[in-house]
């Protein structure tokens, strides 16, 4: 039998994720850290989480490393969540319509991909074949990203896709699959998803008009914060807008951006 997760063993997870992620984890999220391992020890047949603890210390196992890591910073997101986000977004896709450069758009925190393609839905109406246009998204979660790229989620997580979107860039599933919605494959092959951590060092990744990095800053301290976001910036075209969520905030973080609208930025010229 498994003992209950106490504060000692909670701290070391806090430390672990902190680590691994830079997410601090505060008191009030153990028993989510509980339920989440919980799966784990009994995969393990382990009667504590020490143990299971000092499995992934020993570094003889990434692949469990990784699942942890999965279990720990998994959120739920949805499609087209903050719509206001989605109207600014048309808006800079209908100034790029008949320019030739790629227009870029990256989900930094894309989880199962919902963000990744409300973006494409937007970019696909508004640009279509005329102009081309990639989106990028990425995440530290291998887990997430594998359903991010099956793209084949419940119709109630599809419930704020606009009618006209669903019809046309979603398949809807029958028989075994009713209840469901696939998103078509034309839409899929310009999204490219690519596991990445933003707290450390970032890959070559190319410059981005517009980068998403929404509802994820909550988790960090504000020295992680800085480092993130100076990170992401650095990835935005001069001139480029840095979406974040309403509940978060740049003041005190970073002056490379300047507000135009709540949770709107843009980078400075």
């Amino acid at each position: 039998m498994t003992t209950p997760l106490n504060d000692q063993e909670f701290a070391l997870f806090q430390r672990f994720i902190f680590d691994a992620a830079g997410i601090t984890l505060p008191a009030s999220k153990k028993a989510l850290v509980s339920g989440r391992l919980a799966k784990r020890l009994h995969h393990f047949q382990l009667e504590s989480y020490s143990e299971y603890f000092h499995l992934l210390h020993s570094g003889h196992n990434l692949a469990e490393l990784q699942m942890a890591i999965d279990l720990l910073t998994t959120n739920e997101t949805y499609f087209f969540r903050e719509s206001k986000h989605f109207d600014f977004l048309r808006q800079q896709a209908q100034a790029a319509r008949g320019r030739t450069a790629m227009f870029r758009v990256w989900s930094a925190a894309s989880s199962s991909g919902e963000e990744a393609y409300s973006i494409a839905m937007v970019l696909a109406d508004v640009l279509g074949t005329e102009t081309p246009w990639e989106v990028v998204g990425s995440d530290i979660s291998t887990k997430v990203l594998r359903g991010a790229t099956r793209a084949h989620y419940s119709m109630e997580r599809g419930r704020n896709i606009p009618t006209d979107y669903l019809r046309r860039f979603c398949l809807r599933g029958t028989q075994e699959y009713h209840d469901t919605l696939l998103i078509d494959r034309s839409l899929r092959q310009k999204v490219h998803f690519r596991q990445l951590n933003l707290n450390a060092t970032l890959p070559q990744l190319g410059l981005f008009d517009i980068v998403f990095l929404r509802n994820v800053m909550i988790y960090f301290n504000d020295a992680t914060k800085r480092e993130v976001v100076a990170r992401v910036i650095a990835a935005i075209k001069q001139g480029g807008y840095f979406f974040i969520g309403h509940a978060e905030s740049l003041n005190y973080i970073t002056d490379e951006v300047q507000p135009l609208a709540p949770s709107i930025y843009r980078k400075k010229l």
